[in-house]
């Protein structure tokens, strides 16, 4: 049987925590969870781990993309098959982690993006608020000009990754705000990305730390730091020729 992680990194998550985990155990309870914690002021790792998942605390704040990057070090180092990535803030629909793997089980892509935007799905589910939702059709954009593919949910961070996807982004991973650079460095690397619909709800406790002063520095750094990334030489990953999208419905 194929070995699962599911990497939930963590910021001051304490109180959406539990909810998430007993979710994974509940829909995936064949899958470990490591919760990393990136130096939260908060009780998340302890929370962690009294829901029974293993809780590794940051010596520093990392963000993010470093939080997510030690997921990927783990999964690597311990030889897992997959690793899904889900929120610690309990938007992520654990229900949806089996629609994430499909694809990758069968083959048919190295990562799977979970999507607010792909099929009727996703129309049912929480869609954010119209100035984020404006942001996100900037970045299809972006990705569809410097990567040559279009995700519709390109801020999503409910992704599953197989054991090349893996290997590429434990090695380089973007460190902060990293969803949308990640998926240009994953295409031009040559890795097969799917959309798959899911219903994303709202956070389930605790609050985001993007206010709307910094959604605009988001967009701005997100935008450089994507086009940085596509000067780079194409197919330098361990993926299997040009990079494509495809959309999946429930």
């Amino acid at each position: 049987m194929a070995r699962v992680l599911v990497v939930v990194p963590a910021l001051n998550e304490e109180e959406a925590l539990p909810g998430v985990i007993a979710g994974v155990r509940a829909h995936a309870p064949e899958a470990d969870i490591l919760v990393v914690d990136d130096h939260s002021r908060d009780g998340t790792a302890r929370a962690a781990r009294a829901a029974g998942a293993r809780a590794l605390r940051l010596p520093i704040h990392l963000g993010i993309g470093g939080a997510v990057q030690t997921g990927f070090r783990y999964a690597h180092r311990h030889g897992y098959d997959f690793v899904v990535q889900v929120d610690g803030d309990g938007q992520h629909p654990s229900a949806g982690i089996a629609s994430l793997l499909e694809p990758l089980h069968a083959d048919r892509a190295d990562v799977a993006i979970g999507s607010r935007f792909a099929g009727g799905a996703g129309r049912e589910g929480f869609r954010s608020t119209a100035a984020r939702r404006l942001g996100i059709r900037l970045f299809t954009a972006l990705c569809r000009l410097l990567a040559g593919v279009t995700v519709r949910d390109a801020t999503s961070g409910f992704r599953a990754y197989n054991v090349r996807a893996v290997r590429l982004l434990e090695r380089s991973y973007p460190a902060d705000y990293p969803e949308v650079e990640a998926i240009v460095l994953m295409a031009r690397a040559g890795l097969r990305i799917v959309e798959v619909p899911v219903r994303m709800r709202e956070r389930q406790g605790g609050r985001s730390s993007i206010s709307s002063l910094r959604a605009l520095y988001y967009m701005v750094k997100v935008s450089l730091a994507s086009a940085v990334t596509a000067t780079k030489p194409r197919g330098s990953g361990p993926g299997r020729g040009p990079g494509r999208v495809d959309r999946l419905s429930q």
